[in-house]
């Protein structure tokens, strides 16, 4: 998590980051309040192909269990840019000459947090991580290398006047692994690639969002307090670090992460939806061709989750047995729950997936189960750094 500071460096003050409203378009946010665009970012998000993310809802089919839950990845994206721009401008207010923070910075920081998802495919992740290796062998597709393919596309659509350099780094800050940040020894600013998506620590405004954002739509509390970690943040060694005594708003972020992934992103009942939506786009795909366009932007930004209605409303017979599917989730209809087992922490190393067929070869004389009739789902849930704490070291390396 970097190196920390404490108590007895100087305390700052900090100059408000609100961007100038004569060069700005205002929206209001229900998380975050005003939110003020720029016109470069302003150039992206009046697309069709960035407009496509209304129609993504964030959490996918978890509306389904949670009612609330509706917010779009529109929404998020444009919580994401705010908070990037929040914690460029404190930081340059802070250190700004110190670290040299130019214009060009804070731009690609920007742009960085709002497109970091205009690749998303339909349904949250299900598109990526379930759907897509059931129909396209060895597939490793992910939205995160659609989202830099889908600004290209937006970028040479549109023709936009963006310079080379800032669209090389925007595109670099959306991956979050530490190896596509510059080196140490180019002496450039690696601390601005942690920003939105942190590969080194986790620590970044993307998290900041959707943890408060996901966990508001679904009525849940969240006493995870990202405005403290703005407030805090300073640059030491090319890493943002933070105070000492912020040990705990860090330990209640990825707490209330994993918090969500267990009351929401995990729940019985969105992942008896989510199997079924599987299924149903599985068995529409030969006919729909669902997965054909992932690697051609221009028909790509046409796939949203409005997929589930074409299936729906079509009429033709290839398409029964998925729209079945469909009518069984609208009529709560679900695949059943059957169990659960929580892996002890000193037997993980030692306990493989558990397959339909381990189930199928387990039950009691006199049950007829098939292993199609059988979905497991092995799910891992941590803190981002395995079985270790994540500030454990943290914490020890205060001075």
């Amino acid at each position: 998590m970097g190196a920390c500071y404490n108590e007895d460096q100087p305390r700052f003050s900090y100059a408000a980051s609100m961007e100038d409203p004569r060069s700005s378009k205002l929206v209001h946010d229900n998380v975050h309040g005003n939110i003020y665009l720029d016109q470069l970012s302003l150039k992206f998000i009046d697309t069709e192909q960035f407009q496509r993310l209304r129609d993504l809802k964030q959490l996918g089919v978890t509306h389904l269990v949670y009612p609330g839950a509706v917010h779009s990845r529109f929404e998020h994206s444009l919580g994401v840019y705010w908070l990037a721009c929040e914690a460029i401008h404190r930081i340059k207010n802070c250190q700004g000459l110190e670290l040299d923070i130019k214009p060009f910075d804070i731009q690609t920081v920007k742009l960085a947090g709002l497109l970091h998802d205009v690749g998303h495919g339909p349904f949250s992740h299900l598109f990526e991580r379930d759907f897509l290796p059931r129909v396209v062998n060895g597939s490793k597709w992910s939205h995160e290398e659609m989202s830099l393919k889908m600004i290209d596309h937006i970028v040479d659509v549109h023709n936009i006047d963006i310079k080379p350099d800032i669209l090389k780094t925007v595109k670099e800050m959306i991956i979050a692994s530490p190896e596509n940040a510059p080196s140490k020894s180019s002496k450039e600013k690696r601390f601005l690639y942690d920003i939105v998506a942190n590969g080194r620590n986790g620590i970044d405004v993307d998290k900041f969002d959707y943890i408060l954002r996901d966990s508001r739509a679904c009525g849940l509390g969240c006493n995870f307090q990202f405005q403290r970690l703005l407030e805090n943040m300073r640059v030491i060694d090319d890493e943002i670090c933070y105070r000492a005594k912020e040990r705990l708003t860090i330990h209640h972020l990825f707490t209330s992460r994993a918090d969500l992934h267990r009351q929401v992103y995990m729940h019985a009942k969105v992942k008896a939806i989510e199997l079924m939506l599987v299924d149903a786009l599985t068995k529409a795909n030969d006919h729909l061709q669902i997965a054909s366009s992932i690697h051609d932007p221009a028909a790509y930004w046409k796939l949203d989750d409005t997929i589930i209605k074409t299936i729906e409303i079509n009429p033709d017979p290839a398409l029964k047995e998925s729209r079945d599917l469909i009518l069984r989730i609208r009529r709560r209809d679900l695949y059943q729950f059957c169990n659960e087992f929580a892996v002890p922490k000193n037997q993980l190393e030692h306990f493989k997936n558990v397959t339909p067929q381990d189930i199928i070869c387990s039950q009691k004389t006199g049950v007829t189960l098939k292993e199609e009739d059988v979905a497991v789902c092995n799910v891992k849930i941590d803190l981002t750094r395995g079985r270790n704490n994540p500030v454990e070291w943290y914490v020890g390396r205060v001075g």
